[in-house]
């Protein structure tokens, strides 16, 4: 069975070609055929001799995952169901801002977490993503733009806020993040991913020997009776221990982490909400990333007002904090945060939309 190209940074593939008795140089020149100039078709790769052609095509795999279905959402969203090769699928985001285009990434065929408030959790987890169905997404997404809208925007940014849990697939995901980086691959930069955890205490002490991305936190709550009937991980590793693995984590010079706040009528929007947040989070260090709950088919919390979700910036602002609101994207796809799961049924009704297959 070949190995998949899209499971190789550069210096390993290196490494595979040389046994092979093909030159080292060869990997470099196939790694920016691939991932800078987007041409899978051997055939195409002019620089490359028909031997080391065909040597390197009976070994490794260029085959990535196949988009099945997309939506595109009123505001500009496309969300994708993409299929891996087992036939399990999963979704992931493209979200268009002014200066960026970001895709937000599923780790897992479902998630284990079992958060209270998350559409993906509903369905379980089935399995983690390997490293080329992870860097797969983001591939086969580039291509639908490339021949859907050749003149539009490109993806800059990613973040691992798709379906699964990141630090639950931590080698897979950790693999997939060196070969985003390699320069002489897609060369994004470490300020161009985000990395979103619920709270995975040994794998957060482990983020020293990961990438320097930048790491978000699914806080939800700085009340440990409130988390926990938002988030059923809080019962293993509490408010307490998951500060202590923050604390261990490396930041950069002038980087913050970024603590997500999912704001659901209330059950965490009061007063005391605030001042527990505020006594809990450190203000230089912290960034707060307020996101007002997405309601889905079946769930049981609601959103709360705009006022309220505009008060309770206002209150952390005046605390010092630095504090956005996440815009709400993808809404009327089923492609907002929490909405993602891998099914695409009750998008139509949800809300009819402008589908294409």
């Amino acid at each position: 069975m070949k190995n998949s190209f899209f499971t190789y940074t550069l210096s390993s593939f290196e490494t595979a070609v040389k046994d092979l008795g093909v030159a080292k140089f060869t990997a470099k020149q196939i790694y920016q055929w691939i991932y800078q100039k987007h041409e899978r078709n051997p055939e195409a790769w002019t620089n490359i001799s028909k031997k080391n052609r065909d040597l390197i095509t009976e070994h490794f795999d260029f085959s990535i995952p196949q988009i099945v279905w997309n939506g595109l959402s009123k505001d500009g969203t496309r969300k994708f169901l993409v299929k891996m090769q087992d036939g399990n699928t999963v979704e992931t985001v493209a979200i268009a801002a002014k200066e960026r285009l970001t895709l937000c990434i599923s780790s897992q065929v479902g998630c284990a977490i079992g958060c209270t408030f998350c559409h993906t959790g509903t369905q379980g987890l089935k399995r983690h993503l390997k490293p080329n169905e992870i860097i797969g997404q983001f591939y086969t997404v580039t291509e639908f733009l490339n021949t859907n809208d050749p003149e539009g925007q490109k993806l800059t940014n990613i973040v691992y806020m798709g379906q699964g849990e990141p630090l639950h697939n931590y080698e897979n995901v950790k693999l997939a993040t060196e070969i985003f980086l390699e320069p002489h691959g897609f060369a994004l930069s470490q300020r161009k991913i985000t990395l979103s955890t619920s709270g995975l205490v040994p794998q957060i002490e482990k983020l020293g020997e990961f990438p320097p991305v930048n790491i978000a936190i699914s806080l939800h709550s700085a009340k440990n009776n409130v988390r926990t009937e938002l988030m059923p991980i809080n019962k293993v590793y509490d408010l307490e221990r998951l500060f202590q693995a923050i604390r261990t984590i490396p930041l950069k010079s002038h980087r913050r982490i970024t603590y997500e706040y999912l704001l659901i009528d209330g059950l965490n929007d009061t007063p005391e909400d605030v001042i527990a947040l505020s006594q809990l989070l450190k203000r230089k260090e912290s960034k707060i990333n307020l996101i007002p709950f997405n309601e889905y088919p079946g769930s049981n919390y609601k959103r709360p007002s705009n006022e309220k979700v505009l008060w309770f910036m206002d209150q952390l602002i005046q605390r010092g904090f630095t504090c956005t609101i996440r815009a709400t994207k993808g809404h009327d796809i089923l492609a907002a945060c929490g909405q993602l799961k891998t099914q695409v049924e009750k998008v139509n009704l949800w809300n009819e939309t402008s589908l294409s297959l």
